[in-house]
């Protein structure tokens, strides 16, 4: 009996042996044995000094390469996921295998100051215990390819950190050895989960969505729909161009409702498609172009039996706000794909990803990674009660970016009754030339009022002549122009007890005329009191931070380029629409208009963002304070004079 117990104690012991190491095979490491979350590792692998060669060791550049691992070694399948890699060393990633950038930056990307990675195209992680262990569809591996500085040798540049990115898990400090570092993230007992109701992903809210839905799915091809809505009150696009990465050789055979800005089937002839597709007619492929181009049709082309006849399509790409035109805030294309190997089947369907979209004039738009939602549901094109189920759906959610500095393509000057001087717009508020022999530090110099109404290159004279008349300081080298296409004027024109009244001017110096434009003005204490525009439609909203939205009046809709003075030699003179604004101050406490409560906090012109005055107008001493009859008598004889100016 002792004899059977030995020997069945051994039978075990060797069985246990064999399951580890057929298993696990004896690679993994402790740290990742005992995980029971999601494992992070990221290992450093080798670098090579790059050209040129210098002396200063924090100068010198190193090509790097590096693997980063995302192990679901958890019992919850880790959807969508997200990692942030703390980079420290002024990296440049030049590649990232499996994965994207969640900025959506293309790639060479500066990362010096860390950055998040997301899945593609394997964005899901199956656990062990669905997958009976299968590591190729529980973990996913990223090759690192890029350059950094600072660190010589024998130093390792590593990151500072290596975490998870997805909601519901909480990540301790990594730990480092050398070159390797590892964490192991669990998840949050404390955070709420949502009981969602779909599928995949709920379809997220932003200023800009994107949908991709398949409509038609063959082995080697299928039909997707793009739907560009906006969902932001001042949000636009004008003359829209989106451009995309095929991340797996797919190319474009045809659209209906947009175009490509290219048509050209050169990379498929001599790529990939030209090897696979042999007896392919590729002179009817539409475009070839691993990052293509894609417009919106013309208007006249709606009706075209062979690119139009889609709602929302072709209407030269010009996308309104929904308070302006809600039927107008949407932009719909199709197109064809054709695919490549390994992806000749039904299912195997990829989204691009890498979006972007611009506009003529309008915000910067930044666009997220595209994210796997419940396909979308339309109405029956024949006009049947009957709903139409998208084959598969992806949303990408694109947002509002702030302006960088001196990357404005409009700007705002400040003028007022109380002070003689306006201030114009900053130095260099939309770029500058470096040829051009000007300060692009100096601050702009007080002007008299109508100098705004001349280029920047014809007020040299006027500005130096009222520099020396009001004793201003004037630098060496003068200031730099501001070189934005579009300048607004704020001016105010009265202060009294009961409200008071500003004018807004409007100024087109580029050649593009402005089609339906709109002004939205926020101030920090006084927005609440607008109660009239006299010659624009203005209105008042609320949920929107007490925005003022102003946009042109029937037969005032348009901002027109700038032209050529009325004599040779003449000045160009901009294209010009202005309107007088009133304010109550009935509800309003504290606000002191000469100590700049009138002047806005944020502009914004067809949603781009202006750049405003450093520095506001100080009151001369002219504390003037109308009454009601003076200012009404004012503001009737502004508006005559403009009523005028129209004829």
């Amino acid at each position: 009996m002792k004899m059977v117990s030995k020997s069945m104690i051994f039978c075990i012991i060797l069985f246990s042996v064999n399951i580890k190491a057929q298993d696990y095979d004896g690679k993994l490491p402790p740290a990742e044995n005992n995980c029971n979350g999601i494992f992070l590792s990221y290992v450093f692998i080798s670098r090579t000094k790059e050209l040129p060669h210098v002396k200063n060791a924090t100068a010198q550049a190193w090509a790097f390469k590096a693997t980063a691992t995302v192990l679901n070694a958890g019992i919850y399948e880790l959807k969508n996921w997200k990692i942030f890699i703390g980079f420290q060393n002024r990296e440049l990633l030049v590649s990232a295998s499996n994965a994207v950038l969640l900025s959506g930056d293309d790639f060479p990307a500066p990362v010096g100051n860390g950055t998040y990675l997301a899945g593609y195209p394997q964005a899901d992680l199956k656990t062990s215990i669905d997958t009976a262990g299968d590591v190729k569809k529980i973990q996913a591996e990223i090759e690192l390819t890029g350059t950094q500085f600072g660190i010589k040798p024998p130093g390792y540049p590593m990151p500072k950190t290596i975490k998870l990115f997805n909601d519901g898990y909480k990540c301790p400090a990594a730990k480092r050895k050398e070159t390797k570092m590892h964490v192991c993230c669990v998840k949050d007992p404390k955070f709420k989960v949502k009981n969602f109701t779909t599928k995949y992903f709920p379809r997220q809210n932003g200023d800009l969505l994107i949908s991709y839905d398949v409509m038609q799915a063959y082995p080697n091809n299928y039909q997707a729909q793009v739907t560009i809505q906006n969902s932001n009150p001042l949000g636009r696009l004008d003359q829209w161009n989106l451009t995309w990465e095929w991340m797996r050789g797919e190319f474009i055979y045809s659209m209906r409702g947009a175009y490509t800005r290219k048509k050209d089937y050169s990379n498929c002839v001599y790529g990939a498609a030209g090897q696979y597709y042999k007896d392919f007619d590729f002179s009817k492929v539409l475009n070839c172009e691993k990052k293509p181009t894609i417009a919106d049709l013309p208007r006249e082309r709606a009706q075209d039996k062979d690119v139009g006849m889609l709602p929302f399509c072709c209407r030269n790409g010009s996308i309104m706000p929904t308070v302006m035109n809600a039927t107008n805030s949407k932009s719909v294309f199709q197109l064809q794909v054709y695919k490549l190997p390994p992806d000749l089947n039904l299912t195997a369907l990829y989204p691009p990803e890498r979006w972007k979209i611009v506009g003529l004039l309008n915000p910067d738009y930044k666009c997220g990674q595209a994210l796997r939602v419940d396909e979308a549901q339309f109405l029956d094109p024949t006009g049947l009660h009957a709903t139409v189920i998208a084959i598969a759906s992806w949303q990408i959610v694109c947002n509002i970016t702030k302006p960088k500095d001196r990357a404005n393509r409009c700007c705002v000057s400040y003028s007022a009754y109380y002070n003689d001087s306006a201030i114009p717009c900053n130095t260099c508020a939309c770029g500058c030339d470096n040829s051009v022999k000007c300060s692009q530090n100096a601050p702009g110099l007080l002007l008299p009022p109508e100098a705004l109404l001349v280029p920047f290159s014809n007020r040299r004279e006027k500005s130096l002549y009222w520099a020396k008349l009001k004793h201003y300081h004037v630098p060496k080298q003068l200031p730099c122009g501001d070189n934005c296409g579009v300048s607004i004027n704020w001016h105010i024109d009265s202060n009294y007890k009961s409200g008071w009244t500003a004018r807004i001017t409007l100024f087109n110096w580029g050649a593009v005329n402005f089609v339906d434009w709109f002004v939205g003005i926020q101030f920090k204490k006084t927005g609440s009191g607008f109660a009239q525009a006299f010659s624009f439609n203005g209105s008042l909203l609320r949920n929107m931070n007490d925005t003022i939205f102003l946009k042109g009046l029937p037969g005032l809709n348009y901002l027109m380029a700038e032209a050529d003075g009325p004599k040779p030699g003449d000045p160009r003179v901009p294209g010009k629409q202005q309107s007088v604004l009133r304010f109550n101050k009935k509800h309003l406490k504290g606000i002191d208009i000469l100590k700049g409560d009138g002047f806005p906090t944020k502009l914004l012109f067809n949603g781009e963002e202006c750049a405003l005055p450093t520095h506001l107008l100080a009151a001369d001493g002219r504390k003037w304070r109308a009454k009601s009859w003076v200012i009404a008598i004012i503001t009737l004889l502004t508006f005559l004079l403009m009523l005028k100016d129209l004829q």
